[in-house]
This record gives structure tokens, sequence and C-alpha cells, in this order.
């Protein structure tokens, strides 16, 4: 079960304690807001992606979506999620579950500048009724393959919703 394997991969550093698991689904945005009882964007969703032969994972805020654009300007290729089965074998995660810990040796993360406006994120802890309460900094230090902060999403910034000169 992928929740073991990140409760294993937190175990001695203190952290296994603050995986939370809840009786009810937290497998998409609205549902792990509903669960943690936070807005959405505070939800760090971890999309996977084919990234030429690799997988990748990209950490984003959950008000967050991928700009195609930024993407491949970043990436040099366009943006593919892998599928459910490609996930599981590449990932060790199911979608819904799927987080930056405890991924198998090669698979890189990397962690998208929309997460930056929150002292603290709630990504999935390996299942789809699981989270834990993270700052960027943990995030950072504890998300396997860690690889490089990325500026990939559109959506979450105040002046792409209308709301431009807002603080």
């Amino acid at each position: 079960m992928s929740i073991e394997k990140v409760r294993e991969y937190f175990r001695g550093s203190g952290m296994e304690e603050r995986i939370r698991e809840f009786p009810v689904s937290s497998a998409t945005v609205e549902l792990a807001a509903k669960a943690v009882g936070v807005e959405p964007g505070r939800i760090a969703k971890s999309m996977s992606f084919r990234l030429g032969e690799d997988a990748i994972v990209i950490v984003m805020a959950g008000d967050a979506r991928v700009d195609n654009a930024r993407y491949k300007a970043r990436f040099h290729a366009k943006a593919k999620m892998l599928r459910f089965d490609e996930a599981h074998t590449l990932i060790g995660h199911d979608p819904g579950g799927v987080c930056s810990f405890a991924l198998p040796e090669g698979v890189r993360t990397y962690l998208d500048v929309s997460l930056r406006r929150f002292a603290t994120v709630f990504p999935a802890a390996g299942s789809a009724n699981s989270a834990i309460e993270m700052t960027c900094e943990e995030l950072e230090r504890c998300s396997s393959g860690f690889t490089a902060w990325v500026d990939v999403c559109r959506g979450w910034r105040p002046e792409e919703n209308g709301e431009e000169g807002a603080q």
C-alpha cells in the first residue's frame, strides 16, 4: 500500500505522525480541501507526466492549472500526463494519492511557484484519503528527487483572474 511506503519514508524524522487519514476521499482538490478544511489553493496537487522516457512529478497549488506554453518553454516538450497504469508503475502511487514522497529512483520532482504564497500546504500522502501539512521548505526538503522550483501553471495569479491591481 502506497501510504505505508510514505509512512516508512517519513519514519525516523517524526513526520509520519503528521500524516492525516480521512474517512472520506481526498482524491480531488475539492474533496481534499473539504476533508482538510482549507481553501482549495492550499491543497498541493501532484501531477505525474512523461518527459521523454522519464516520469516526473510536478506539485502545484490546488487552484493552479498547467499552462501548456509555460510547460513547453520549461521542459521543451508538450505536457503529457501519465495514464493510471503508468502512474502506478512509474511513480508508485495511484492517481488520487500521487505525491512527491517515496518515489522510485530517477523520478524527478518539480515544485511550482504557485505554492509559495501559502505558509503551509497539504500534499497527499500516498492514498486517496490522506494528506500531510507542510511548509514549502519542508516540501522541498522531503520531496524525492527534488530538482527545481518551476513556473509552469496558470489560473492562480490575481491578474489572471481579473483582479489586476489586487494585493
